[in-house]
């Protein structure tokens, strides 16, 4: 994006600089999107959305900023941390974000004004409500398995006596 600032910016700077990468991304083939990981009001990372560029649906700005933060800190847990973003997050941004242990979200834009322009997300909000058997897309529990061998991955994991806690 650009160089990084080293001395401690307010809320109201580092989220104009969000929106501010939102609308380069938007003049490099990129989403009306943007986002930046602080810490202390010290920019960390930076993130745009990069969906149609990269061809991933996961490439969302939030996401974007979370996946450079930890690879920059060497962690992927990001306590300590506020993330920054040009609009309210998406529910995948939602659950990337609460999974990073971010602190605080600052945002600028809301959902409502995000569906005005095509970026709706309300129909997954409806989704996560509704009983699996009732979603959209089809989900099936095989009951091939038992839950003994469903259910080995978590019991070695359990027993494990040097795993990494998260």
């Amino acid at each position: 994006m650009e160089e990084l600032i080293t001395e401690p910016l307010t809320h109201e700077e580092l989220l104009r600089k969000a929106i501010s990468f939102a609308i380069k991304n938007i003049e490099n083939a990129g989403g009306p999107f943007g986002a930046l990981i602080a810490r202390n009001g010290v920019i960390i990372a930076t993130g745009c959305n990069r969906v149609t560029a990269d061809q991933d649906p996961t490439a969302h700005a939030e996401v974007n900023a979370i996946r450079e933060a930890c690879k920059k800190l060497g962690t992927f847990n990001l306590i300590g941390c506020d993330i920054y973003t040009s609009c309210e997050p998406c529910p995948m941004c939602l659950s990337a974000i609460y999974w990073a242990h971010l602190d605080r979200i600052f945002y600028a834009a809301s959902q409502k004004d995000a569906a005005k322009i095509g970026f709706d997300d309300s129909f997954i909000y409806h989704e996560i409500s509704l009983p699996v058997a009732e979603r959209a897309i089809p989900m099936q529990m095989l009951p091939t398995f038992t839950n003994t061998e469903a259910t080995s991955p978590f019991d070695m994991w359990e027993k494990q006596l040097d795993k990494t806690e998260y």
